[in-house]
């Protein structure tokens, strides 16, 4: 799949120092990423099925997506981690790469999907995902209560 000459695909553990080096100086990755790729970290509440897509250009990634299966909060996933190089948003890029998890939730039969938007999350977070239909679960969590309707 391409989006202007952006190419998605699922993303694996030898991705990782790929999707680390998307971040800049002053935005460290989180260093479990490589665990949660090789399912050897596990979220609370996490479950067993989890994916991941990248966003590439030139073979370079600019962006990342990754979620699981989860009893958390009530819902049926969590999207557990969301970053596109600042130079690289908005161009579609989270809407598509969204999608994609969104389409792999749909396959899973899960309808509610939570994210944590905490005080350390890029400030264009709490926008991006309300602009796309996430509502206030609690503090510091939102939820797409039918995550069905991000799918293509």
């Amino acid at each position: 799949m391409t989006l202007t000459g952006i190419r998605f695909r699922e993303a694996n553990v030898a991705d990782v120092p790929a999707m680390e080096l998307c971040h800049p100086s002053d935005e460290a990755p989180d260093t479990r990423m490589a665990a949660y790729f090789d399912r050897a970290h596990h979220p609370q509440e996490a479950l067993g099925p989890r994916v991941g897509y990248v966003a590439t250009i030139n073979d370079a990634v600019v962006g990342y997506i990754a979620g699981h299966r989860t009893t958390r909060h009530g819902c049926g996933g969590e999207l557990q981690y969301f970053f596109v190089s600042p130079e690289f948003r908005r161009r579609g890029i989270a809407t598509r790469l969204l999608r994609l998890l969104a389409a792999w939730f749909e396959a899973q039969s899960v309808d509610s999907v939570c994210v944590a938007i905490a005080g350390d999350s890029p400030p264009q977070a709490k926008p991006f995902c309300e602009s796309v239909g996430a509502v206030p679960l609690k503090k510091h969590w939102y939820v797409w209560p039918d995550i069905a309707t991000l799918c293509d």
